[in-house]
């Protein structure tokens, strides 16, 4: 059975956040703070028993304050980009932050969901304790209508799976997309690059995307490209490779559309690291994943333990309604009406092979 403990964390500008530690009977740790919801670590065994910490984060708040690479942060009100930050909903068009290089709008905002100080509770399930993460915005805030209260519910369970659980509910319609931005590198956060690292992606389209990664609105088959992950790949097998999408992401940033039905729990991608055994299986009800492979990281940021990540040294699997799908209605897209419960769950689950 899992339990939780909890001490006082980093001192933000918003007040003292906490530090909650989820342990299960195999040993396994997950730690998260109310602070932006961010996962802090996540301490998986090897072949051998052996614990690392298998994602990229922060030791200090300077870091997740400024977090320009979102790691580990809980992300809304509408994750991914948003092209132009404008879209129509009932008729009236709405002007959301430029905040993805004065073009785009990205990761709710400004000030999105990853700098908020959420109010947290350990609770008692069938797990033994989960912790329950709560959060109201604004109607307004940054721009979105309707007053949305979010609700994630994070678990550890004795099969060593994380489960990532979202419920939202607006007082009017709206627009949410919520996910997680962990960075997965299953040799240990501070091991390098994860180019050597095998993944596979249950899907077997993506959406197209521009120089700004905006959809085209074009879905293509990954099938002879390099964005083919239906069998594992390495990483930095095909990541160079002279391919127009590849060119445009310096590398994999893109949505793939899942062979899942949207609202069933399915498989999402595996990642598997070799050397040490640790294998990954990501689960979700939601329709996409963004493979995220780190391209942006460029040495200059602190990490935690004193380390300072390099160019590639993590991988994201954000599961999600597709970019800019709030301008696509053809798509399943992030509408949420008032009175509906938007409802997903995201897993996790880590054992070796």
């Amino acid at each position: 059975m899992t339990t939780i403990t909890q001490a006082p964390y980093l001192m933000t500008d918003l007040g003292q956040s906490t530090l909650y530690t989820m342990r299960n009977k195999n040993g396994m740790q997950v730690s998260a703070t109310d602070f932006g919801g961010h996962l802090v670590s996540i301490l998986a065994p090897d072949r051998d028993g052996k614990l690392a910490d298998v994602i990229l984060g922060y030791g200090d708040y300077a870091g997740y304050k400024v977090n320009k690479y979102y790691l580990g942060a809980a992300v809304g009100r509408c994750a991914n980009r948003i092209g132009k930050g404008r879209f129509t909903l009932n008729g009236k068009e709405y002007q959301l932050a430029l905040n993805d290089n004065g073009v785009n709008h990205l990761h709710g905002g400004t000030v999105g969901f990853d700098q908020k100080l959420w109010a947290c509770k350990v609770i008692s399930c069938e797990e033994g304790q989960a912790l329950r993460l709560r959060l109201v915005s604004p109607d307004g805030e940054e721009h979105y209508p309707g007053a949305l209260s979010v609700t994630m519910t994070y678990t550890l369970t004795d099969q060593n799976e994380l489960v990532l659980h979202y419920e939202a509910a607006s007082d009017a319609d709206t627009v949410c997309n919520l996910t997680n931005h962990a960075y997965f590198n299953l040799a240990g956060h501070n091991s390098g690059t994860i180019l050597g690292q095998r993944l596979k992606i249950y899907a077997d389209h993506f959406t197209e995307a521009d120089a700004e990664s905006i959809p085209t609105g074009r879905v293509l088959p990954v099938e002879g490209t390099p964005m083919d992950f239906r069998d594992y790949h390495r990483v930095g097998e095909r990541i160079d490779a002279d391919y127009l999408p590849l060119n445009y992401g310096g590398g994999y940033d893109h949505n793939w559309v899942l062979n899942s039905p949207a609202g069933e729990l399915g498989p999402c991608a595996e990642m598997w690291d070799e050397a040490s055994g640790r294998h990954m299986t990501c689960l979700t009800t939601l329709p996409g994943v963004q493979f995220y492979s780190g391209n942006f990281i460029d040495g200059t940021q602190l990490g935690k333990e004193g380390c300072y990540y390099e160019k590639r040294g993590g991988l994201c699997l954000e599961t999600q309604f597709a970019p800019d799908s709030v301008n696509h209605p053809e798509w399943p897209n992030p509408i949420l009406r008032a009175g509906e419960l938007y409802d997903h769950t995201t897993i996790y689950r880590f054992d070796v092979k």
